[in-house]
């Protein structure tokens, strides 16, 4: 019977990859199944605004949706906001199970499973990796209450990120910079501050081996009061940039959230993610370490303000992998929010800006 419900959530996980990759809702799959086992309706979440995958399921199936089973990857809501509760629509539609992958994280939409029960509909909890892969980032951000950041390191074994005459390239291996490029297509936000985008006039986008732009682009952001020229690479490109006039990590994390963010990678120099880091907005690293020393330049990390050996910042090794001649590590603070797995196992002054220079708010 566990096959049998982890085909019909593989189904309904392909059904959700239909809906906006970028949402300020997570993508989400329902499918109707009768007592005899056929597949009746299919829905999925297509954004904000739009109707919720059961609903979408329960539209198609019409009144043959009455005595099915729904298998959804994620627990339905149980709350009004721009759409009803998905728990009243299966009730009404007259649905007698629902076997859900993902518990609700946020508590403003939780219960549905409960409710349900006490409607005398069958609620089941059947934790699916691959429902959880779905609405991870999303589930995170929610647990948090704001973007989950990743500090990206690319150094040198001692600690080095240029040398004393400011050369960094290439200090890390064409498979370690292909490996940053696939993480970038998979997050929603690159950010940098002023300082680096003066420097070195990245164009923080997504590209293949052959420099050919990735299908998934993140929004490229500017931290900082000075402005670009004109000319720079942030200024256009496959995706818009939005500048945030500010040193404030949390106010920068509130208008990406306005913005549906739930992922940020944190790039450029140690003064930016120092920042993040004191503001304790930091919740992983990812750090590409080259068998390379320089024995001067440019540290990677910012003088964290430690003085003994009794205040160092430990963190927890979560990953460790082979790239190349190089080597990443994933690791997580000692003191970070732990994923929100399930169950056992807008500032108006911060406008995106196309293919033209950003100015002055």
């Amino acid at each position: 019977m566990t096959a049998i419900i982890d085909d019909y959530l593989d189904r309904a996980v392909a059904r959700a990859l239909r809906g906006p990759a970028r949402d300020r809702n997570p993508r989400v799959g329902c499918l109707l199944v009768d007592p005899a086992g056929e597949i009746v309706a299919e829905g999925h979440h297509a954004g904000a605004g739009t109707p919720h995958a059961e609903v979408a399921a329960l539209a198609a199936a019409g009144p043959r949706a009455r005595g099915t089973t729904a298998y959804v990857t994620l627990e339905p809501c149980h709350h009004h906001g721009r759409t009803g509760p998905c728990t009243h629509a299966l009730l009404e539609a007259g649905v007698v199970r629902v076997v859900y992958a993902v518990p609700e994280p946020t508590e403003r939409a939780t219960g549905g499973a409960a409710w349900l029960q006490e409607q005398g509909v069958k609620a089941e909890h059947h934790p699916h990796a691959g429902s959880y892969a779905l609405v991870a980032d999303w589930a995170r951000a929610a647990a948090l209450g704001r973007p989950h950041v990743t500090w990206k390191i690319a150094g040198t074994l001692d600690g080095r990120v240029a040398a004393a005459d400011g050369t960094s390239r290439w200090i890390t291996s064409a498979e370690a910079r292909m490996d940053a490029h696939q993480l970038r297509s998979q997050v929603d936000a690159i950010v940098v501050g002023i300082g680096t985008a003066l420097a070195d006039d990245p164009a923080l986008s997504a590209r293949d081996a052959d420099g050919t732009e990735l299908a998934g682009q993140p929004l490229r952001v500017v931290v900082g009061h000075r402005d670009l020229p004109a000319g720079s690479q942030l200024t256009r490109g496959p995706a818009p940039a939005l500048h945030l006039r500010t040193h404030d990590p949390r106010e920068v994390l509130r208008t990406l959230a306005d913005h549906d963010v739930h992922t940020v990678l944190l790039e450029g120099g140690p003064t930016l993610a120092g920042a993040f880091w004191a503001a304790g907005c930091v919740d992983e690293l990812l750090v590409y370490v080259a068998p390379v020393l320089l024995g001067a330049g440019s540290a990677a990390v910012p003088d964290l303000g430690i003085t003994t050996i009794d205040d160092a910042a430990r963190l927890r090794l979560v990953d460790l992998t082979r790239v190349g001649p190089d080597v990443r590590l994933r690791l997580v603070p000692t003191a970070a929010t732990p994923d929100p797995e399930p169950a056992s196992p807008s500032s108006p002054a911060h406008a995106l800006v196309p293919a033209s220079p950003i100015q002055e708010d």
